[in-house]
């Protein structure tokens, strides 16, 4: 196996590089957030503070580093476009689910529905009386308004209000 070498590893100072400006930032957004504290807006210089120490403490938990052997490795970027194309497939997969489902809806609508009988639409409470013997009339069914009759309602609310 002598013709063999093993994948070269990133170098130090690429490293070096990322932890020393994850460091300038930290130090200068520290730095902003005491000027910013001078002028007595303390709550901000607060909140410039934390946001400036986040980078300092990636550095120190090895965040970067493992960014920086992540960022020069094949495999790793292999491995981000395997991951990119299962979430494109999942996502085509959902979108031609919910069209399935939109047409489906779609055709159940269009079909023919039978008539509810007025009968099943009284309230129970007339039961009673029918059990009296004083006879009831039955309910007429409204008639039912078109959609442009629904609108023209709507058309006088808003003509009503200048709109």
């Amino acid at each position: 196996m002598e013709g063999r070498r093993a994948p070269p590893e990133p170098a130090m100072e690429d490293r070096m590089i990322a932890e020393t400006v994850c460091s300038a930032v930290a130090a200068a957004g520290l730095g902003i957030a005491a000027v910013t504290a001078f002028r007595r807006r303390f709550r901000t210089a607060a909140r410039i503070a934390a946001y400036a120490l986040v980078p300092l403490g990636l550095v120190m938990t090895g965040v970067v580093q493992w960014a920086a052997d992540t960022a020069f490795s094949p495999v790793a970027w292999a491995g981000f476009g395997v991951l990119g194309g299962a979430w494109l497939l999942l996502t085509a997969t959902r979108a031609v689910e919910r069209r399935r489902d939109r047409k489906g809806r779609a055709a159940g609508a269009a079909a023919p529905r039978e008539a509810v009988a007025p009968q099943t639409s009284a309230p129970s409470l007339g039961q009673a009386s029918r059990a009296a013997g004083t006879p009831r009339a039955q309910p007429q069914a409204a008639p039912r308004a078109d959609a442009a009759d629904d609108f023209s309602d709507i058309e006088a609310i808003l003509k009503k209000h200048g709109i």
